[in-house]
């Protein structure tokens, strides 16, 4: 049972930050593109589209996953706790309320990943607007 409580905690746990780890890093590379990017470059708004919103599929996948990936490690993680509460015969509610705490960490690790994604995901989202309006202003394209 050690082993499946280490998985919970280093497996869906390490899922989350190295997740997180991935949105910000490609956040941080949209962000900088966006700021050096130079509209001449791009015959047309269909290409510009398709440049600006690379990868940000992922952080938006994130930020919508990271709360089930946190789901999963915490049911799991109450299973854990009744199967050990079942196999050792205790129904002390120290032992209850530490389970099920520990196993509700998963969870908050999960919206706090998803959280920051959905605003990076928003804000990177909103400059490709700006970056795509403004194209269209110096082209004079109405699409």
């Amino acid at each position: 049972m050690d082993a499946l409580k280490d998985i919970i905690d280093f497996g869906v746990i390490g899922l989350l930050l190295a997740l997180s780890v991935w949105s910000v890093a490609i956040a941080i590379e949209r962000w900088l593109f966006y700021r050096r990017i130079n509209l001449s470059q791009f015959p047309n708004m269909q290409m510009l589209e398709i440049t600006l919103t690379k990868r940000l599929v992922i952080i938006g996948t994130v930020a919508a996953n990271a709360p089930y990936v946190g789901l999963l490690g915490t049911v799991l993680g109450i299973m854990l706790t009744f199967h050990t509460m079942g196999t050792s015969g205790t129904m002390a509610v120290s032992t209850i309320m530490i389970g099920l705490s520990l196993a509700l960490k998963a969870t908050a690790i999960g919206l706090l990943v998803a959280i920051p994604c959905v605003v990076m995901n928003n804000v990177l989202r909103r400059r490709v607007s700006e970056i795509l309006t403004e194209y269209r202003t110096q082209h004079g394209t109405e699409h």
